[in-house]
């Protein structure tokens, strides 16, 4: 299939990718961004619809072979807010933005298999190319669905990929059940009644109260989770006070709860709850929490995640596939989809000396490029070439 047509070469690819590195555009600001991958998609004859959740655009391409299965293949398009620290020809012109999780490169793979696939569309069905916005923290794909996605472009199943730093370029893993974790987060502010430091029984202590919370809350992990069951309970910001001799009346404390298993988030959660209800018992405080349930664990389709190792082996080299990695404790809104309908996340290899992603110092491997343009038009030949799916 679809070895007469000039594929996109290296230089190619290269240069959308190192455009869109140069022009880093954070959630639902993707303006740029997405009218670029717009006119690209329409200069090669897609049908192509844009502003799904603001920013998004999705290309429609039906296989020459007659009707079949509808499958959507995604990547996302934000960058984050970072200042780059590279000294490349293609670092970020805009202060304080960056692609620092490789989602130029995604974008840039996706755009390569939509090329190819457009001269020479030898399947039976239906491609969605989606370019999605916002996935760094604010749920761009909820917003896709929301927004109508699975309504206006039904489909039988959804993929996706995430160039992963550490594994070598020229690899890649797929997991058979989970790959990404759940992801809430929370705001708690403790409020007592601040006073002189030099005469603390004459207040109500929250600093003490938010310490003693810190160093305990991980216990409800450790010591009332089941081993087999990964969960990460951190505390990543902490708020108080502003001299010496003051003790503060309010703390904030900031933070995330990860885990792969749905019922143990629900009891994670409200041990959490119960935790702080004691502690502020304990204190004579009052609390304030915001607990946000965020993004679901990504959970890969079995039967569909052994199609995409399938066609990684033969991209790859059997070798190169692997099957058994442990799951990330990192979050992924692909996971909406996922939920949707069937989906399958994998990993493709950016190097084992890759800085890690979201550092000022990450860059995406330009030698991945051609290695996940194939495996997408791979995988609609393997999908689409008999019309029908996985079971």
């Amino acid at each position: 299939m679809m070895n007469t047509i000039k594929w996109p070469g290296q230089q190619e690819l290269q240069a959308w990718r190192h455009d869109f590195h140069r022009h880093p555009e954070t959630a639902f600001q993707e303006h740029r961004t997405s009218a670029r991958v717009a006119e690209l998609l329409q200069s090669w004859g897609l049908e192509v619809h844009t502003g799904l959740a603001g920013t998004g655009v999705v290309a429609v391409l039906k296989g020459r072979l007659g009707d079949g299965p509808s499958i959507g293949l995604r990547a996302d398009m934000d960058a984050l807010h970072v200042q780059e620290l590279n000294t490349c020809d293609h670092a970020s012109q805009h202060a304080g933005r960056m692609h620092a999780c490789g989602h130029d490169g995604h974008t840039s793979m996706l755009l390569g298999a939509a090329k190819v696939l457009a001269a020479d569309p030898e399947f039976a069905g239906t491609v969605h190319f989606i370019f999605q916005p916002a996935e760094e923290n604010e749920g761009g794909a909820r917003a896709m669905i929301e927004d109508g996605l699975f309504q206006r472009f039904p489909m039988q199943a959804v993929y996706s990929m995430h160039n992963w730093p550490g594994l070598p370029v020229g690899t890649a893993a797929v997991h058979a059940g989970a790959v990404m974790a759940a992801f809430d987060i929370f705001d708690l502010t403790l409020s007592g009644k601040g006073c002189h430091a030099a005469m603390p029984h004459l207040g109500k202590d929250a600093l003490l109260a938010a310490c003693q919370l810190v160093t305990q809350l991980p216990a409800l992990i450790a010591r009332e989770q089941e081993v087999h069951k990964p969960a990460v309970l951190s505390v990543t910001s902490f708020n108080a006070g502003d001299t010496y001799n003051v003790m503060p009346e309010k703390i904030k404390l900031r933070g995330t709860v990860r885990c792969f298993d749905m019922e143990q988030r629900a009891r994670i959660e409200q041990r959490f709850r119960d935790a702080i209800a004691a502690t502020c018992a304990l204190h004579g405080l009052q609390a304030e929490l915001d607990y946000r349930v965020s993004y679901p664990a990504t959970i890969n389709n079995a039967a569909h995640a052994q199609v995409c190792a399938a066609v990684l082996a033969r991209v790859l080299g059997e070798d190169r596939v692997h099957r058994d990695m442990v799951p990330s404790m990192a979050s992924e809104d692909f996971a909406f989809m996922a939920q949707a309908c069937p989906g399958v996340y994998i990993w493709l290899g950016n190097g084992e000396h890759s800085a890690s992603l979201h550092s000022p110092k990450y860059d995406f491997n330009d030698q991945a490029l051609p290695l996940g343009m194939r495996y997408w038009v791979e995988l609609v030949a393997a999908l689409l070439r008999d019309g029908q799916l996985p079971a």
